[in-house]
């Protein structure tokens, strides 16, 4: 017999009941409404309802082989699906659908410390990847500086969000207990030390908080001490 699980996010004014991945999507998209850019190529976004759109000509991006995908806004998992989900049993007898119907699974899906707006035509590209970072070759995206080697399956994020993805990998490591490599802890402990926290990102973590519960310690513990450092 199955249940139907909810969760209660409590807010100063509503309260958000997130049943599936589409409910988080549509509470990003509140969080998020006013951030600086997609999250990778720093492109502005019109928002037309839950629709978004990034101005390409802006952040001199270029696009790469989509041009419908390239046009319209998507909510990635700075860590994959795969990454959390094939670590769990139920990807093991059926992958993403079959662990749809699992509590834990669905939990750590919709965490909205993990999502964020990216073009959709990157978002495919980046598929299950990991972060990665090397010193030669150009970007396939224009002034939009992420490579992707397509071959290894690695990418390197531009500068502006290794910080940000450092601090969300190692929240997701923490809060559910998830297996991380040695060489991607080393790489994201350099970026989290090297990539200060952002006005915007010490904001959207803060909304996180008042609607999941939780805000990200990483991202919390350095918003604070900037905060001291100024007064």
């Amino acid at each position: 017999m199955c249940s139907l699980v909810i969760y209660f996010f409590y807010t100063t004014d509503k309260v958000y009941n997130i049943e599936n991945f589409n409910q988080a999507k549509s509470v990003a998209l509140k969080i998020n409404r006013d951030a600086p850019g997609t999250f990778y190529c720093g492109c502005p976004i019109t928002w037309y309802g839950k629709k978004g759109t990034p101005d390409l000509s802006t952040c001199g991006y270029q696009v790469r082989k989509s041009k419908l995908l390239a046009k319209r806004i998507e909510w990635e998992h700075v860590m994959p699906a795969w990454e959390f989900g094939h670590q769990r049993q139920c990807w093991k007898k059926g992958g993403r659908k079959n662990c749809a119907k699992d509590f834990a699974y669905r939990k750590i899906e919709n965490d909205l410390h993990n999502l964020q707006p990216v073009i959709g035509e990157v978002n495919k590209d980046r598929g299950n990847y990991q972060y990665s970072q090397w010193y030669s070759g150009k970007s396939q995206y224009g002034r939009c500086q992420m490579k992707i080697d397509f071959k290894n399956k690695q990418i390197d994020p531009p500068t502006r969000v290794r910080g940000v993805i450092a601090r969300t990998y190692f929240y997701m490591r923490d809060h559910y207990k998830l297996r991380l490599s040695r060489a991607q802890t080393k790489l994201f402990e350099l970026w989290n030390h090297t990539y200060p926290v952002t006005e915007w990102e010490c904001k959207r973590n803060k909304r996180i908080a008042a609607i999941q519960g939780n805000p990200n310690p990483y991202i919390q513990l350095a918003c604070n001490s900037k905060i001291k450092n100024l007064n």
